[in-house]
C-alpha cells in the first residue's frame, strides 16, 4: 500500500444488494462517518468521532458499497498537495516521489493504487479535479447543489461540493448516480432538471431506467459536440501539458467534435477572488473549533481567551492559520468592502463570462492543472506557487458549474500524468460524462 493513503483504515459494510454491491469506496476524512473518527487531516480533530453519517455515506452504503477507510487530505481541505495533513503526506501511486494533488489526495491515490474501486472527495476550488489529474484517474466536481453537503465539515460553504473518483468515467458516473439528488437536511440541494442531455436521454429510454442517468450518459458520442477552448486557461501551462491537451482535443475532433477558441477575461482575477471568499468563509467556519465543545483542547492556564488561543495554536497547522488570518482580515471592519465585496463582484463577472462562453459551446476544455505533479516538498516553502496552480480549477467553483477531469496521457517532458478538464452548464453533468467518456 502506498504510504499515508488512509488516515483511518476501517470497514463500514453496505447493504447486501444495490447498484454498488461488491464495490469498495474510500471516503475523504472531512465527511462524517458515524462511529469512525473524522479528522479533516488536523490535530484539532485527531480524536473526533461523529455521532452521525453524512448523507453521501448513507447513500453509498444503502447502495451496497463497502467503505474501506477515511482517506488522507490537506488539513481542512486547505492545500493542493496533501502535504498539509497532520498525519503525513501521501505519495502519488502514479508518480512515486511526487504529490498526489489536493486536497482530496488520499481519495485519488486510493483509486490509483487499487486500494478502493471508487472514492469520495470534496472540491472547493479544484480539490477533486487536481488530484484526479495528478494521479491519472477520473474526478467529477458536480454542479453546486447537486450533491448534499450534510455531514461535510465546512471550509467554504458557497463553493464546495462532494464528488466521485474512479478509474473510468462510467464508474465515476455510477457513484454520482447514487449520491446526487436533493436532501431535506441541506437546503442548497435540488433535483437536477430532466432532459439536460438529449442523447443521454435516448440511452436511458432504451434501457428503461432513470436511476442511472449519469452512468448511461457515458456513451462516448461526441459527434457534433462543440468545444470552447478558453485561451486564458492555456496561458502559463507547461509545454508538455499543452501537448497532451491538444492531442486529446485532436482525438475528440477525430470522433466528430469541433473546437473553437473562446475568451474568459474575468479569470485573470478569479484566483484572487476565490481566495478572498474561501478564506473569509473558512475563518468563519473554523471559529467553532474552540476547544470547548469538541476536538482538541489545550491544557493551558488563564482565562477562556488564553485557552482558546492556545488550543487553536496547537490544533491548527500553518496553512490553516494563514487562511484564518487572511480571511478574518478580509472581513474586518474597514476592509470588508475593499476585499470581500470586491471579490463577490468578481465572482459575478466570472459567472457571466462562463455563461456567455457556454452559450455558443456545449462544453469548455482546458488542461486541469497547468503543471504536472510537484515533487514532494517542492511547494511547501512557497504558498503562492500552490495558489496559482489552481488557476484553471477555481473559476468553475466561483461560477457554480460542473466539471470533470479525465486522464489525457502523460507529458512528453517528464512522463507524468496530465488531466483534461471539461466544464459544462449548470446541471450539465450528463453532457460532460458523454464527452469525457470519448477519451477512454
Amino acid at each position: 500500500m502506498s504510504e499515508h493513503i488512509f488516515i483511518t483504515k476501517e470497514t463500514i459494510d453496505g447493504a447486501d444488494e444495490g447498484p454498488l454491491a461488491g464495490q469498495t469506496v474510500a471516503v475523504k476524512d472531512n465527511i462524517s462517518t458515524e462511529g469512525v473518527r473524522t479528522t479533516c487531516g488536523s490535530t484539532m480533530l485527531e480524536e473526533y468521532v461523529p455521532p452521525y453519517d453524512a448523507t453521501v455515506v448513507e447513500r453509498v452504503t444503502d447502495a451496497g458499497a463497502t467503505i474501506v477507510g477515511k482517506a488522507n487530505m490537506d488539513e481542512f481541505g486547505m492545500g493542493t498537495t496533501t502535504e498539509t495533513s497532520a498525519f503525513g503526506s501521501t505519495d502519488n501511486p502514479a508518480a512515486p516521489g511526487h504529490v498526489p494533488g489536493g486536497s482530496s489526495g488520499g481519495s485519488a491515490a486510493a483509486v490509483a493504487a487499487g486500494e478502493a474501486d471508487l472514492a469520495l472527495g470534496s472540491d472547493t476550488g479544484g480539490s477533486i479535479r487536481c488530484p484526479a489529474a495528478f494521479c491519472g484517474v477520473v474526478g467529477i466536481k458536480p454542479t453546486y447543489g447537486l450533491v448534499s453537503r450534510y455531514g461535510l465539515v465546512s471550509y467554504g460553504n458557497s463553493l464546495e461540493q462532494i464528488g466521485p473518483f474512479a478509474n473510468t468515467v462510467e464508474d465515476a458516473a455510477s457513484l454520482l448516480d447514487v449520491i446526487a439528488g436533493s436532501d431535506e437536511r441541506d437546503a442548497t440541494t435540488r433535483e437536477p432538471p430532466r432532459g439536460s442531455d438529449d442523447r443521454a436521454g435516448d440511452a436511458r429510454e432504451t434501457r428503461g431506467e432513470d436511476d442511472s442517468r449519469y452512468a448511461d450518459a457515458a456513451t462516448g458520442d461526441v459527434d457534433g459536440l462543440s468545444i470552447g477552448v478558453p485561451t486564458e486557461l492555456l496561458e502559463g501551462a507547461d509545454d508538455g501539458v499543452l501537448e497532451a491537451f491538444w492531442d486529446a482535443i485532436a482525438d475528440l475532433e477525430a470522433q466528430g467534435a469541433e473546437y473553437h477558441e473562446v475568451s474568459l477575461p474575468s479569470v485573470e482575477h478569479a484566483v484572487e477572488a476565490y481566495y478572498v471568499i474561501a478564506m473569509s468563509e473558512a475563518s468563519s467556519n473554523l471559529a467553532r473549533f474552540d476547544g470547548v465543545r469538541y476536538g482538541h483542547s489545550a491544557d493551558a492556564e488563564g482565562n477562556w481567551n488564553d485557552v482558546f488561543a492556545e488550543t487553536r495554536k496547537e490544533g491548527f497547522g500553518d496553512e490553516v492559520k494563514r487562511r484564518i488570518l487572511l480571511g478574518t482580515y478580509a472581513l474586518s471592519a474597514g476592509y470588508h468592502d475593499k476585499y470581500y465585496k470586491k471579490a463577490q463582484d468578481a465572482r459575478a463577472w466570472v459567472k457571466q463570462d462562463f455563461d456567455e462562453a457556454l452559450s455558443d459551446a456545449d462544453v469548455l476544455a482546458s488542461p486541469t492543472m497547468p503543471v504536472t505533479p510537484f515533487e514532494q516538498g517542492e511547494s511547501l516553502d512557497d504558498p503562492l506557487q500552490m495558489y496559482v496552480a489552481d488557476a484553471n480549477t477555481v473559476p468553475v467553483n466561483l461560477a457554480d458549474l460542473p466539471a470533470i477531469s479525465v486522464p489525457a496521457g502523460e507529458s512528453d517532458d517528464d512522463g507524468l500524468p496530465v488531466g483534461l478538464q471539461l466544464v459544462g452548464p449548470a446541471f450539465g453533468e450528463e453532457r460532460l460524462i458523454r464527452a469525457a467518456s470519448a477519451l477512454e
